[in-house]
């Protein structure tokens, strides 16, 4: 009955474990940040999706909080996938280009 999906919530020994304690891997790409657009599940309104950053947590937070303020419109952080509200892929690859990444358009 093991299951690689399952996580240890509590132990008689210690009680409660905290969740917020794992730490996750932040996946490492090939150097290449990629912004695609993605339309399913979306109602018809597009989002564009950055992934490839290999950011923690709170780096990809406060670069997206910064990219929303600059782009003036929403977001949100999913994963380690920042995703932006709108199609304008040109004026955020500049915006990535001034952090020093290397950016790619990928997708229609």
């Amino acid at each position: 009955m093991s299951n690689d999906n399952s996580q240890l919530v509590y132990s008689t020994d210690s009680g409660r474990i905290d969740q917020s304690q794992a730490t996750e891997q932040v996946p490492q790409g090939d150097g290449v940040v990629r912004i695609k657009m993605e339309r399913k599940g979306r109602k018809g309104k597009g989002a564009m999706v950055i992934t490839g950053l290999g950011l923690d947590a709170k780096a990809l937070k406060t670069l997206a909080g910064e990219l929303k303020k600059k782009m003036g419109c929403g977001g949100a952080v999913k994963g380690f996938d920042i995703e932006i509200q709108g199609d304008d892929r040109d004026k955020l690859k500049v915006l990535l280009e001034k952090h020093q990444y290397k950016v790619k358009l990928a997708g229609g």
